[in-house]
């Protein structure tokens, strides 16, 4: 294991997402799961990168218990934006239907918000990919919708399936950022947390 000083920090992600959590594991990250309860909502106002790093926020200040010193809270939120709208997690299999018609021969943007508390103090920064889909026919979509049941994926994909390995023709910035967490910039981010941590503790 490499000595980056994060192992004398309680790392935990409070997150359900299953993505996140992969990734983080194949990353090396030494890390507990806990789930952060809030209900996704944002000011109106709010655009972009600026909705992705509000939510990363809100759920991070859900977080009921309390923190101890050496404990380092991470929480993220990805959100899709196309046509200056923000693209969420679909209801059901109609709007995922209607998000990938949006998509469809669209550059769109991929931005994950994330938030990282300890006991004093936070740090919240955001990763933005750019994405360009093919143009989709209907039929490839309804495919897509019907065998993989995008409802847990903002923007109604995964770009590691079918629907992202046949239709996307260009990525602009981390891969792993659209797939769930951009794991280089987390890493980069706690470094620097902890870093500062040592200066000031």
């Amino acid at each position: 294991m490499v000595s980056d000083g994060l192992q004398h920090f309680d790392l935990i992600l409070a997150s359900s997402s299953p993505r996140r959590r992969q990734l983080m594991y194949e990353a090396g990250f030494t890390f507990t799961v806990a789930e952060a309860d809030y209900h996704e909502d944002w000011p109106g106002n709010l655009e972009g990168k600026e909705i992705a790093e509000f939510l990363a926020a809100a759920k991070s200040e859900a977080w009921s218990l309390p923190v101890d010193p050496h404990q380092i809270i991470i929480t993220a939120d990805t959100v899709v934006w196309c046509h200056g709208k923000i693209l969420g997690k679909p209801a059901d299999d109609a709007e995922a239907m209607r998000f990938l018609r949006l998509l469809s021969n669209c550059r769109h943007e991929v931005i994950t918000g994330i938030c990282l508390r300890d006991n004093s103090r936070r740090h919240v920064f955001s990763v933005t990919t750019g994405v360009t889909f093919r143009e989709l026919s209907d039929e490839e979509i309804d495919y897509y919708v019907t065998n993989y049941h995008p409802h847990d994926k903002a923007g109604a994909y995964g770009i590691q399936e079918w629907i992202g390995l046949r239709g996307i023709t260009n990525i602009e910035g981390s891969y792993y950022n659209v797939v769930g967490m951009p794991v280089s910039d987390l890493y980069s981010g706690l470094l620097h947390f902890i870093e500062n941590k040592v200066r000031t503790v």
